[in-house]
């Protein structure tokens, strides 16, 4: 076609780069498929989906794959993507340890290491994240230069105007206002930063509870509580990607708390963070420690999941920290009007079917309109599988192009 570029909309060098994409995500999906079934999911005849299947393996981005049995006929060759065709990696980073990930294209994960951290420093969070890279890559059996793009999930957020992480005071080592750079200059491979709780969001909206909706908040609760939003399928970052961080929310029922940033904490958090589960407890009669509180929240709710028809005063307990998570919801409710909630994190999840309906209905009084809530679904290292369905994102766009 005179006067078109390869890369003109609507070639045919694009319009089959299209037809190869809407065919791998089908595999993706899917799972292995032959060439009856993909010309059929695409509306494509079977020649063109044969030639797009060659093309496919031709490129190594598809690879044949047993036969269909037990349907009459001849067997039909199946194909499915080429898992070794690209790898991409996620890291987790808490205070205490660096957890890293490798995942092949089809998002499977091939290799896993946990490095501990005690006692960060700036220059040693750099060598911290080589060294938990390099472990995974190395349990993964491939090499580092195949590694495509990394995403490093942390708490708060790095400020894009002066690149310190903001909203996280507690994790040491963080905080220089080069580290980008310095993280830039080790890694071999394209890397983004996010949010821990925007990842767990991106986990559960592609393969999680929010799949198939576009607006939806989700709220989480661990050693923090925070939130993630959701807006037009796209994640809510805010101006310095503060956007979320409702710990720092002022809320009914705390003391107003000043200097939310120097003190790590604000009134949602005092009122329905961690520390409070086992507090509630206490106050109706529940012997129990404070301390480790993750362990201990998750312990007393998930005892409460169980024993609540039973035994009155785990009854109790849920419905008075149902009461607390609903008040900082219903604020969240009156700004953002999403369809659904999401509530995440070992706290909430402990807490199981009885918190959740109960802190359905508590916000059904608070709030004027009522989205639904659901539990998470992504049971296993949701941040670092956010983290793994970003880096992958980006590296399906890269390697699946085939119009270049």
């Amino acid at each position: 076609m005179a006067g078109t570029t390869p890369g003109t909309p609507g070639t045919p060098r694009v319009l089959r780069a299209m037809n190869d994409r809407a065919a791998l995500d089908l595999l993706l999906e899917h799972g292995p498929l032959s060439r009856t079934r993909i010309g059929k999911l695409t509306g494509l005849s079977k020649p063109t989906a044969s030639q797009l299947l060659a093309r496919l393996e031709a490129a190594g981005l598809v690879v044949a794959t047993g036969t269909t049995e037990g349907r009459p006929g001849p067997n039909a060759q199946l194909y499915a993507v080429n898992a070794r065709a690209a790898y991409a990696a996620g890291l987790d980073v808490n205070g205490d340890r660096i957890h890293a990930a490798v995942a092949d294209v089809t998002g499977g994960i091939v290799g896993e290491y946990e490095l501990r951290t005690p006692g960060r420093s700036a220059v040693g969070v750099v060598r911290q994240v080589t060294d938990a890279l390099d472990g995974a890559v190395k349990a993964a059996g491939i090499a580092l230069d195949e590694v495509r793009r990394l995403v490093i999930g942390t708490p708060g957020a790095f400020d894009p105007a002066t690149g310190r992480l903001r909203y996280a005071s507690h994790l040491p080592g963080w905080h220089s206002p080069t580290l980008l750079e310095e993280l830039a200059a080790a890694l071999p491979m394209p890397f983004e930063y996010e949010n821990d709780v925007n990842l767990v969001a991106i986990a559960e909206q592609r393969v999680g509870a929010a799949r198939g909706h576009a607006d939806f908040a989700l709220l989480w609760n661990e050693a923090g509580i925070g939130a993630a939003l959701v807006l037009g399928g796209r994640l809510h970052r805010g101006f310095t990607g503060g956007a979320g961080e409702v710990g720092f929310l002022p809320v009914p029922g705390t003391p107003l708390v000043r200097q939310v940033t120097k003190a790590n904490s604000g009134g949602y958090q005092e009122l329905a963070g961690v520390q409070a589960v086992p507090r509630i407890a206490r106050a109706i009669g529940i012997d129990t420690p404070e301390q480790p509180y993750v362990p201990v929240a998750s312990g007393l709710l998930s005892r409460a999941a169980e024993t609540h028809e039973d035994d009155p005063l785990y009854a109790e307990l849920l419905d008075r920290y149902a009461e607390r998570v609903a008040t900082g919801l219903a604020s969240i409710v009156a700004v953002l009007d999403p369809e659904l909630i999401v509530l995440s994190g070992d706290v909430l999840v402990a807490g199981g079917e009885p918190l959740r309906a109960r802190v359905q209905s508590e916000l059904a009084e608070l709030a004027a309109s009522r989205p639904r809530l659901v539990l998470a679904a992504v049971p296993r290292r949701p941040v670092l599988r956010g983290a793994l369905e970003s880096a992958l994102a980006t590296t399906r766009d890269e390697v699946f192009d085939t119009s270049r």
